[in-house]
């Protein structure tokens, strides 16, 4: 797409908001442009910001599906798009130098440091409580060969591995920089696949790769019966969906209808309305109207 190749220049460990934008904003009209990442959560959260603001009388654009992190923040900063569902943790691992600060994990430390490092014209709104955080899975076969129930325990057996992720999880902290750091962690083999996504699931169910990189509330952990291993360190932090927006996009009538869609979102709710698309195949766009609807959204 134009956009995710007018913006694949930015590197991994580039400040993505760094700077003011070059061009002119979207918010500078009454239209609100909504992106998202290349995940199929990412895209149905976007879509149900986006139903929720039409319903209040907001001219929105969609721009889905744009890329990785490094990628949509670029798009925010430019002005390509005013608006996107993110996840606090990683946020703020992502904007904050050198990582999240120590001994912060919990929702409430997440977003208070978040709000710290937001860049200049940016903001975020109430976060929910529904939480995706990023995994480590195994099938269980694997766990019962090495005994896993923690990422301490891949520890001795890691060099005999392969681990699957997008490609970018390679250069992040909350990737392999990050067990290597933390946990002392490295693995044979690094496959770079997608984000969470089918790729990742495939390979590790045909023994492509040992360990993966899947969200939580992935219908495929439950369906498969993978073992998610627990993080003792705190690896991956408190990862509540928050929409980030840039504060010229803002107004009531936009925080209202958002601030009412993150009061609904549960980490229950959301994997039953992402398992409709990912398993049931339904369209995006009917699951999330289904959603607002049932929650007294629209």
């Amino acid at each position: 797409m134009t956009l995710a190749l007018t913006l694949s220049a930015c590197g991994a460990n580039d400040d993505p908001l760094s700077n003011e934008p070059a061009g002119g904003s979207s918010a500078s009209t009454s239209t609100v442009t909504i992106g998202s990442a290349n995940f199929a959560e990412s895209e149905l959260l976007g879509e149900i910001y986006a139903q929720a603001l039409e319903a209040k009388g907001v001219t929105v654009k969609r721009q889905f599906n744009i890329g990785a992190r490094e990628l949509y923040l670029k798009a925010l900063q430019d002005g390509s798009i005013d608006l996107l569902p993110e996840y606090n943790g990683a946020l703020l691992s992502a904007l904050a130098k050198g990582g999240a600060p120590e001994g912060v994990s919990s929702p409430d430390q997440v977003l208070t440091e978040l709000k710290k490092v937001l860049p200049t014209g940016t903001e975020v709104l109430e976060q929910s409580a529904a939480e995706d955080k990023d995994t480590l899975t195994v099938t269980s076969a694997t766990a019962a060969k090495y005994s896993l129930k923690t990422i301490e325990d891949l520890k001795p057996v890691a060099d005999k591995l392969t681990i699957g992720a997008g490609p970018e999880w390679q250069e992040r902290y909350q990737g392999l920089k990050g067990l290597e750091s933390l946990y002392g962690i490295k693995f044979k083999t690094f496959k770079p696949l997608d984000a969470g996504g089918p790729l990742t699931v495939n390979a590790l169910t045909k023994g492509q790769i040992d360990v993966g990189n899947i969200f939580s509330t992935d219908s495929s952990i439950a369906t498969n019966k993978f073992v998610v291993l627990e993080d003792p360190k705190n690896l991956y932090l408190a990862e509540n969906i928050i929409p980030l927006i840039r504060t010229a996009a803002n107004n009531p009538t936009v925080s209202g209808a958002l601030n009412a869609v993150s009061g609904k979102l549960t980490t229950e709710n959301l994997t039953t309305y992402l398992a409709q698309v990912q398993v049931d195949k339904k369209d995006t766009a009917a699951v999330a109207k289904a959603f607002l609807s049932e929650n007294g959204l629209v």
